[in-house]
């Protein structure tokens, strides 16, 4: 069974401000709940085979893994993947502005094949996603509101 979550929310800002925040990978321990650190792998800047390493922590877990930048449009979309752990995951952000260009709607989707153990959790993990990525946007929402 895999798993497909989004959650999407709208930001008070211009989609490059939004981009640039959410699409730096060495913010999201700022507005990711679960996530504790990111490095960079490889030089930045961020592009197609850029690569960062996460520390998170999920359904009581600590994890570690690589994310590899497979889609990448500046101020419109990022997609990333990793192939590593219990979790194989494709993670996709979309910016899309309003009429006026002073909001964005902002998507984050998540699509995995659970492997092992966790292919039994996938509709707990599905439930779990979903809760964390709407208050994780929630959270991105508030600081490039202040």
């Amino acid at each position: 069974m895999g798993v497909s979550v989004t959650a999407e929310i709208a930001i008070n800002r211009s989609p490059s401000v939004v981009a640039a925040y959410a699409g730096d990978p060495l913010n999201a321990p700022r507005w990711y709940r679960r996530i504790t650190t990111a490095e960079w792998i490889t030089e930045p800047p961020l592009g197609v085979g850029s690569q960062f390493e996460f520390r998170a922590k999920f359904l009581g877990k600590h994890l570690v893994y690589t994310y590899e930048f497979v889609e990448f449009t500046p101020e419109t979309s990022l997609t990333m993947r990793t192939a590593e752990g219990p979790f194989p995951m494709e993670t996709t952000y979309t910016w899309a502005a309003d009429r006026n260009g002073g909001t964005t709607r902002m998507t984050i989707s998540n699509r995995g094949q659970p492997v092992g153990f966790s292919r039994l959790m996938a509709p707990l993990m599905t439930t779990a996603m979903r809760r964390a990525m709407s208050q994780d946007l929630r959270q991105l929402k508030t600081l490039l509101e202040a």
